[in-house]
């Protein structure tokens, strides 16, 4: 068996390991995993990865989790352009220190934004207050200020001249905001800039095939009851 791939691409890491495969030609059985039916919370997914998430890797016997993790074997394991992941120490460390900062920054309050605008709400029916979705909007607008001034600061890019992987991560973070309804680029004339430069870096067509889904979610339907109670726990643990 070649590279298996398990992905929804609803989920912004799985965005990121998809357009880096299809952008770098690498050859890759699609797995759907589908979030807001429960899949990964199955027996079956468990056996792939036991910590029940999106996205995994299996190469043969090989099985790999995180998002991080697997765009970085994918570099390694396949022939792609330097300026992904630079050979250069200090173009590398760039991109290390990046992706080191947004697991409890910028994925955190753009996972929050979209969960308290749209996802709570709409798709589970759970009311959110106005002063909750006030703060989170607040530290995401906080976190942007600084994903502007710290990193990408007057460059064409996050960590230089070229695209990234910390720029591939950033972007489809910053899409579930986009899918929730919220003008995040509109104030951000730098910030906006940068986005639609990854996104011809990418390929408008790749970018908004793998954004397909997240830009419909405010069009979800309500979740099934049982769907309902199966997620709320995991939800609610995701959003503390």
């Amino acid at each position: 068996m070649g590279l298996e791939l398990y992905l929804d691409l609803l989920s912004q890491p799985c965005r990121a390991v998809y357009i880096f495969a299809k952008k770098n030609r690498i050859p890759f059985e699609l797995r759907p995993v589908e979030l807001l039916k429960g899949q990964h919370l199955s027996d079956d997914f468990a056996q792939v990865n036991p910590n029940k998430k999106v996205p995994a890797l299996k190469d043969g016997d090989f099985t790999l989790t995180e998002s991080v993790a697997i765009l970085l074997y994918l570099t390694r394991k396949f022939k792609v352009p330097d300026h992904w992941y630079p050979q250069e120490l200090q173009a590398r460390a760039r991109v290390d220190e990046y992706l080191a900062w947004q697991h409890t920054t910028l994925r955190r309050n753009c996972l929050r934004t979209l969960w308290h605008k749209i996802m709570l709400p709409v798709f589970l029916g759970e009311p959110v207050a106005p002063e909750t979705l006030e703060a989170t909007l607040a530290e995401l607008d906080a976190t942007l200020q600084i994903l502007e001034d710290s990193f990408l600061q007057n460059k064409a890019f996050l960590a230089g001249p070229h695209i990234s992987l910390a720029d591939l991560v950033a972007i489809t973070e910053l899409m579930h905001p986009v899918g929730a309804g919220c003008p995040i680029f509109e104030s951000r004339p730098k910030l906006a800039a940068w986005s639609q430069r990854v996104e011809a870096a990418v390929g408008s067509l790749l970018f908004r095939e793998a954004h397909e889904v997240i830009l419909k979610a405010r069009d979800f339907p309500p979740a099934d009851p049982s769907v309902k109670q199966k997620l709320m726990p995991r939800v609610l643990a995701m959003l503390q």
